[in-house]
Formats: structure tokens, sequence, C-alpha cells
């Protein structure tokens, strides 16, 4: 399909998106009134002494919930584009390095024992985030050969590791002594952004962006790697060192966002296929559109995960999987469809 009408519809959508996910709520705010209070705050308006309730809301609550969605969409879409063309794996996705469970330690030693409880409200991100990088330094460490960092050693390590980060956090869940912190770890697994604010906000968004400005200026080069390491070096492009860039850069926008978010799977599986079926696997037609469709996907999953259920609140990462694995299954069986192109 054309890309730019499709980026643009988009690229409308989001916006649109981000102002119906802080209308849409159980605290029956209406429409007229909560896009009020989020152009007062955008603005730097005036409200009156009744309205700070609300106000609160939507702004410090709903708006900054929603834009974290998107900003974790889009780094999950984004590096799993990435992901699938390093390793070249049409089953491959951000956590299939082992990041996110490698994360998933360093959060869960928060929730149940308190760890790095000095550092405040900021222990959480922190403890993940470190977590995530201490993890890919022990895959990089692990799937290192002399013959270079090739996709069979990293997918193998990443799994195994996978299940071994996997098997800590379990074992950290049931050792648990109370049971709300059992829940909270278990919730921060399946994907929540519950507690996101304007915080947390920045950093996801800083390591996403700069990530996004990485893989779209390696775009060509993606698109060599993608063809194979003999293709690509008769391309004039070096494939072991564009694959430790690409691992680097993916590993620490997918621990910026777990970091924020738990572990929100099938996003970087589901949205890159999906985008190339609609504007074919050229990488830098695809990480145009791929973040931008991420983002908007996103958002209103977590919508939903607000809304099914109030005032009880689904993970978002149980309903990213129950609406994507029947939209991937749809997708699959219309097109025929196989890595980067038609089978």
């Amino acid at each position: 399909m054309p890309l730019l009408p499709l980026l643009l519809a988009v690229a409308l959508a989001l916006p649109l998106s981000l102002v119906c996910a802080v209308a849409i709520g159980a605290s029956g705010i209406g429409w007229g009134r909560a896009v009020s209070h989020l152009w007062a705050g955008l603005t730097g308006g005036t409200i009156t002494p009744e309205q700070i309730p609300e106000y609160t809301i939507v702004w410090e609550l709903r708006f900054p919930r929603a834009v974290l969605a998107a900003v974790v969409g889009a780094g999950l879409a984004a590096t799993g584009v990435a992901v699938q063309a390093m390793v070249r794996n049409a089953l491959a996705d951000p956590f299939v390095l082992g990041i996110s469970s490698g994360a998933s330690v360093g959060a869960n030693a928060v929730l149940i024992f308190g760890a790095f409880g000095a550092l405040g409200v900021w222990a959480l991100s922190t403890a993940a985030f470190v977590s995530a990088l201490l993890a890919m330094a022990l895959v990089y460490a692990i799937a290192g050969s002399a013959g270079g960092l090739t996709p069979v050693r990293l997918v193998l390590t990443g799994t195994a590791l996978y299940y071994g980060f996997s098997a800590i956090t379990t074992f950290m869940v049931f050792a648990a002594e109370h049971g709300e912190a059992a829940r909270s770890a278990v919730m921060w697994l399946l994907g929540s952004l519950g507690g996101a604010n304007w915080d947390a906000v920045p950093i996801a968004a800083g390591a996403v962006l700069a990530g996004l400005v990485h893989l779209g200026l390696s775009a060509r080069r993606l698109n060599a790697l993608a063809m194979g390491d003999e293709t690509c070096a008769a391309l004039g492009v070096d494939p072991d060192r564009l694959r430790r860039e690409l691992f680097v850069v993916c590993a620490a926008v997918t621990g910026a966002v777990v970091a924020v978010s738990g572990a929100i799977g099938f996003v970087g599986l589901m949205v890159p296929h999906a985008v190339r079926m609609l504007v074919g696997a050229d990488h830098r037609r695809v990480l145009l559109l791929a973040p931008l469709v991420g983002a908007v996907m996103l958002v209103w999953v977590d919508v939903l995960s607000r809304v099914l259920l109030a005032p009880t609140e689904l993970p978002v990462g149980v309903l990213t999987a129950v609406i994507g694995v029947p939209c991937f299954v749809v997708l699959m069986r219309r097109r025929g469809y196989a890595f980067g192109g038609r089978a």
C-alpha cells in the first residue's frame, strides 16, 4: 500500500487516541470537561478549586499514562523490527534476548523484598533497568565467539537465560511473605501502566527516541542484514559490527521500556509483521510506520485494561495476547505471509 496515506492516517490517529484515552474512564468525567482539563494542562490555563480533583485525574493520572503507553508501544514495535532482522527469525521479538526476564528479577526484588528502598519512587525503575543491563552483558558475554555475534547463538543464549531468569523470578514470587507483594509482582510480570507518572515519561521517551533515530539511520543496513551475512558483507556492511550495534540499542530500549511498564508481550512480534504486510519489507518504510502503529495499539489496549472490568484493572500484557493472537493468525492466513515477503 502507498506509504504516505498510511503514515498520515496513523500519525493523525495517535493524538486522537491520546485525547480519547484521557476522556475515557470510570470516574465519570465527561468528554468536554476532560478535554478542557487537558487543554488547561497543556497551555498552563487556570482551573477553579472545584475542578482540582478532576484536573488531577486527567493531567496527573490519565494523560501521563496514555503518553507512556504510546512511548512503550513505539519502542517495542521498533525494536521488534530490528530484532527480527538481527536474528533473521520471524518469531523473534524484543524479549527473545532475555533482557525483559533479567529486568523482572530486579523489579521483583524491589516489589517483594524491598531492595533499593533508599531510592524511593525510583527504586523499581532503577532496579529493573540495572538488572536489564546486567542481563544484556551476560547474554553478550555468553553469545559472543570468535566467529562474531551470530543469530543462532543470540537466540539460543537469550532463550536459555530467559528461562533461567524466569525461574529466579518465580522462586521470588513463591518466597514472598505477603500476598499483596506477590500480586504486585505478578501484575508487573504481565505488564501494567498503572504506576505511570510524569517522572517516568522523559526517561523512557528519551531512550525510545534515541533508539528510533539510530534504527532509522540504520534502515539501509538492516535491509542488507536481512538478506544474510554473505550478501550483507558483499554490499559493504559488516554484519558482526551491525549486529553488535543493534544488540546494544535494542537491549537498552527494551530495558528502559520494561523498567516503566513491565513485560508487555506480543507488540514487538505482531506489529512488525502487520506493517510489513501493508508497506513491504523495506526497513526504511517499516521503521517509519511501525512505531506509530505500536503506539496507537498500546494506547487503546491500555484504555481497555482500565475500563473492561472497572474498577479492577487488567494486566496490559494479557490483553495484548488476547487481541494479538487471533489478529496474527488472521493476517497469516489471509496473506500467505512469509518473513520479509510472500510465501
